[in-house]
């Protein structure tokens, strides 16, 4: 039986093959071919058409499955999920139609299943300028978020005219790049290029030492730095509005995303002064924002928009990673996105293998080339601009410190002959000077230590004298140079003890020799003596192709003439009574490719020789940005906590989800504006419990599945997945590697780890309240204003900390919400 109070109409048979009619007025499908109220004609067809349905899972039956989400239109949620065909990728019905036409509905543009940001045609041109408003309301909110950033990033960021924490360490970089004097840092140059840009801006002339504490003078536009540098941090409000806007977030999740952002004091002061952090936040949150934008563009692959956002998203990763080497996090979340995705591409036996090779150069190109580029343009500008001899040089190897303005090693003489006064570089990557001082070896021969320096002082001076048993050298007879096989003695200049070997086990290299210097001008034995063994030259070649050793070009190895061990310096720091310098040893083993036995001289005098020709002192680029490289990371490898010293500003990643220390930026004292780098509280726990209720309900849902439930539609359990492993997959690489590393942590290494959890507390939010069909919507914005409550009253009961605190800090009560804050003097 038909329901009462419907009428069916029989409209005759469907049109044969597609046909239309020439009717001039508007067509309507014919009900036997597209129905969309559920019901047949009076008289349908024998066969008709076959009818394109969502299957449940497994394709089971809609009888045998059991399903929680209603079908056809249903709750209030402002952003629930339509019915989705996925076949023709249009969206026929969204969950509020209460019975509208059908055709009043805007149909989305076609393509496979999306799990990001909907898809909508874009509106026609604007005819008027209400038009222009209406269609761009959505930019309203942002646009706001941005001012209530400027005003938090901005107010009284000049109120402390002292140097606060690092603004030690890179504004003194930021001098170096104004003065263009060579440097040395851990970091790669991109950020501290910007901070010596934003100095050039201010006016700032890099004279300004930038010690810790220190107040600023007033001719140093320190204000205008600052300023300058904050701009990155207004920056993350915006962009973490688009980002959950491009995650297919509704619009109060988008809120929630933008007011974390705004409201979490970490961010906010650590924006605020002369640092590279700000910069490091404003790209690893570009670089998942443009990775948003590609996602929602797969589905008109090798488009404009598709190139674009690829190219930024390879361009954001190599400028994070300039900044910091942390930035090598986000870029691991956009290789595991991207390996998924070519993975699913591969399983798409539709795609032509054309296509796929497309998709992997496309990869290839703008992911790993472009950023390789843009990493490696960095350290090219960094030569250019620090063309200057400065406090770094050491770092670096001896050809590049020849072509620094104010190096005098183009004045060195060009051949090596006894008698010379030199000084001897390490060729392992970051070696530093062969060292020697007064101070002995508390252990093992307790002689004179022999370490290797990465500053130049003249304890790295060293002579070239004849063995003990040939005639001493006079400065009279005729000059003879030093050749391959040649032995020798090797005498420290400061105090006349000779470099020594014997067959004692080296302090921290325990399978070598020790070496140290012993005797003096007068007293020795056959232990000092040392065998030059040529390796090549860098310019000249093989080592058969010439009879002189040249200073800076010819690579040497000294091996001890008793006991056949070679002279070394690896990577081994000595303890603390060695000054935490390398460690210096004769290593038994003869491994010829061993570049850390390999040597050079790098400043040579002697009065006897001319100078050398500059001309054969030239370092090509690739040498010298790999050098660099590896003498950043062996001088961040050494960055271990020391047993021997506390170091109260330190603090263990265990300790960062759960907020359960802060940092003390500057002076406590009662008269000194005082600033405390800790997170607000409610986001940092909100976001740490969310992480583990997300995988909770990620199990929960697997399992029903499993047992057949339907708990969502297609669309929506992709976007909860794709949602879930952006934020999940992105804190779980930037927090899990600070577990296994053993350099000395701090909790702004969190910082970048934060904006996942914020994602993630956002998204939850979004799929159990905002989104929810079993909630009224009065219940939503309930929900809403608590937790914006909550999060905007938090961040005012903090912002002293990061605005400074005036006065005794006794003053200010309720600050410290857990026992391990040291914010109160103890």
């Amino acid at each position: 039986m038909r329901p009462s109070g419907q009428v069916a109409l029989d409209l005759g048979p469907p049109y044969e093959d597609g046909a239309r009619s020439d009717s001039d007025f508007e067509e309507i499908p014919h009900p036997a071919s597209h129905n969309h109220n559920g019901y047949w004609p009076q008289h349908p067809p024998a066969q008709p058409p076959p009818r394109e349905e969502e299957l449940p899972l497994h394709y089971m039956s809609q009888e045998q499955a059991r399903r929680r989400v209603p079908r056809g239109p249903g709750g209030n949620g402002e952003t629930g999920f339509s019915q989705f065909d996925e076949k023709e990728g249009i969206d026929y019905y969204s969950n509020d139609d209460e019975g509208k036409d059908v055709y009043s509905k805007m149909k989305t543009a076609r393509g496979p299943v999306s799990s990001g940001r909907p898809r909508r045609p874009p509106p026609p041109p604007p005819t008027t300028v209400r038009e222009f408003f209406l269609q761009n309301l959505e930019h309203i909110p942002p646009i706001v978020y941005t001012l209530l950033s400027c005003w938090t990033r901005f107010h009284n960021i000049g109120k402390s005219n002292v140097v606060v924490w690092d603004e030690a360490h890179f504004g003194k970089f930021g001098s170096h790049y104004i003065k263009r004097e060579f440097y040395f840092d851990v970091h790669p140059p991109l950020g501290k290029i910007i901070v010596g840009f934003a100095g050039l801006l201010a006016g700032y002339d890099g004279s300004f030492g930038f010690e810790s504490g220190a107040v600023y003078p007033e001719d140093v536009p320190y204000v205008a730095m600052r300023v300058i540098l904050a701009t990155f941090g207004v920056a993350l409000v915006p962009l973490g509005w688009y980002t959950a806007v491009e995650l297919g977030m509704s619009w109060m999740a988008c809120h929630l995303v933008a007011l974390m952002v705004l409201c979490d004091v970490a961010w906010l002061c650590i924006s605020r002064f002369i640092l590279l952090d700000s910069m490091l936040l404003f790209f690893t949150f570009t670089t998942v924002f443009c990775l948003t934008k590609f996602h929602n563009q797969q589905y008109r692959s090798f488009s404009l928009d598709w190139w674009l956002w690829l190219v930024l998203t390879g361009y954001s990763i190599g400028c994070v990673c300039s900044v910091k080497w942390v930035g090598f996090f986000v870029t691991c979340l956009v290789g595991a996105y991207t390996i998924e995705d070519l993975w699913e591409k591969f399983g798409d036996l539709k795609m032509s293998v054309r296509d796929q090779a497309r998709h992997w150069a496309a990869r290839v190109g703008c992911l790993i080339i472009l950023p390789a580029l843009v990493y490696m343009a960095s350290f090219k500008l960094h030569f250019m601009i620090l063309n200057h001899s400065g406090t770094g040089d050491a770092q670096m190897s001896s050809l590049f410190q020849a072509n620094l303005v104010g190096n005098t090693f183009n004045q060195n003489p060009l051949d090596v002959a006894y008698g010379s006064r030199v000084t001897l570089k390490n060729m392992g990557w970051g070696g530093g000077l062969l060292h020697s001082h007064v101070q002995t070896y508390p252990v093992g021969s307790e002689q004179q230590q022999v370490t290797c320096y990465h500053y130049k002082d003249e304890n790295n001076d060293w002579v070239f004298l004849p063995r003990w048993d040939e005639p001493h050298y006079d400065p009279e007879l005729p000059i003879r140079f030093l050749k391959d096989g040649d032995a020798i003695r090797l005498q420290h200049a400061p105090t006349t003890r000779n470099l020594h070997s014997h067959p004692i086990p080296a302090p921290v290299t325990k399978l070598n020799n020790e070496v140290s210097c012993y005797g003096n001008a007068t007293i020795g034995d056959y232990q000092d003596y040392w065998v030059v063994e040529v390796v090549d030259d860098i310019h000249r070649g093989s080592k058969d192709k010439y009879d002189r050793i040249h200073s800076l070009t010819t690579r040497l190895r000294f091996r001890h003439q008793a006991s056949g061990c070679y002279l070394r310096a690896a990577n081994a720091v000595l303890p603390q009574w060695g000054f935490k310098q390398i460690e210096v040893s004769c290593e038994k083993e003869n491994n010829p490719g061993d570049i850390h036995t390999y040597w050079n001289v790098e400043s040579h005098w002697n009065d006897r020789l001319p100078a050398g020709d500059m001309k054969l002192y030239r370092s090509p680029f690739l040498r010298d940005f790999w050098h660099l490289n590896v003498a950043m990371a062996t001088s961040n490898n050494a960055l271990v906590p020391d047993p021997d010293k506390e170091d109260i500003l330190a603090s263990k990643p265990l300790d960062w989800p759960l907020l359960r220390v802060g940092l003390r930026m500057c002076g406590w004292g009662d008269q000194q504006l005082k600033f405390y780098l800790v997170g607000t509280p409610v986001i940092w726990w909100g976001g740490t419990v969310s992480l583990v209720v997300s995988a909770l309900v990620a199990g929960v849902y697997v399992m029903r599945q499993q047992r057949k439930y339907i708990d969502m539609e297609p669309r929506e359990w992709e976007h909860f997945l794709y949602v879930g492993k952006v934020a999940m997959v992105g804190w779980g690489l930037h927090y899990l590697p600070f577990m296994i590393m053993g350099r000395v942590t701090y909790i702004h290494h969190y910082l970048p780890t934060l904006y996942f959890s914020v994602l993630m507390l956002a998204h939850l939010l979004d799929h159990f309240v905002f989104s929810s069909r079993s909630l009224v919507a009065r219940t939503k914005q309930i929900v809403f204003g608590v937790c914006v409550f909550i999060i905007v009253s938090s961040f005012w009961w903090f912002k002293g900390v990061a605005w400074g605190i005036d006065g005794p800090i006794s003053e200010h009560w309720g600050l410290k919400w857990r026992s391990d804050w040291n914010i109160y003097n103890e």
